[in-house]
């Protein structure tokens, strides 16, 4: 089983990288941000309070994240692999969720990092908001603390990662297609 995190500041592109390697690689793409907007969608209690720090651009906390990430394993036993998208995002989200797989008799691959400079994470993201609707793409004091949020708690991962030989650092700026080469490169040469 190929079990990969894509990780990287809002608007670093890891959404769009992580569609592009579900279809060449036929895993299962689970974005923390698709599941919590469908919570919030269908006005779930983990919805509702994870919106609650959404609003705010805060990062939601880890029990509401995992609890939503492992209903979405577990309904998908038959998979080739997953494309964890958007977690995890601190270190005790990456252990709760080794834990987890461990459990499953799996673990994480490779974790691949998108780095992108903040000017150009702003842009991206403003620019997003204008197609997106989402409030939270069209504020840049909300997508600045986002990308703060990110600095501070996320980061930290590719420590954790390094240690564990799994990090892959990618420039995750210039056209989509020579980052997803980029990416591909890494996930084939494991």
């Amino acid at each position: 089983m190929l079990n990969i995190v894509i990780f990287g500041p809002p608007g670093s592109g890891k959404g769009t990288q992580a569609v592009r390697l579900v279809e060449k690689y036929h895993l299962m793409h689970l974005s923390t941000g698709d599941v919590f907007r469908e919570n919030i969608k269908t006005g779930t209690e983990l919805g509702k309070l994870a919106k609650s720090y959404m609003d705010k651009g805060d990062l939601v906390p880890d029990e509401v994240t995992i609890r939503m990430l492992e209903s979405e394993v577990n309904k998908k036993p038959d998979s080739k692999g997953f494309i964890f998208d958007g977690f995890p995002r601190t270190t005790a989200q990456a252990q709760a969720l080794d834990k987890f797989l461990s459990g499953k008799k799996t673990s994480i691959g490779m974790t691949l990092a998108l780095d992108v400079e903040e000017e150009e994470l702003t842009r991206r993201i403003l620019a997003r908001g204008k197609d997106s609707g989402r409030a939270d793409d069209q504020n840049e004091e909300i997508i600045r603390n986002r990308v703060k949020e990110y600095t501070v708690k996320t980061a930290p991962l590719k420590e954790y990662y390094l240690k564990q030989g799994k990090l892959r650092i990618v420039k995750g700026e210039g056209g989509i297609e020579a980052i997803f080469q980029k990416l591909c490169k890494e996930v084939d040469n494991g």
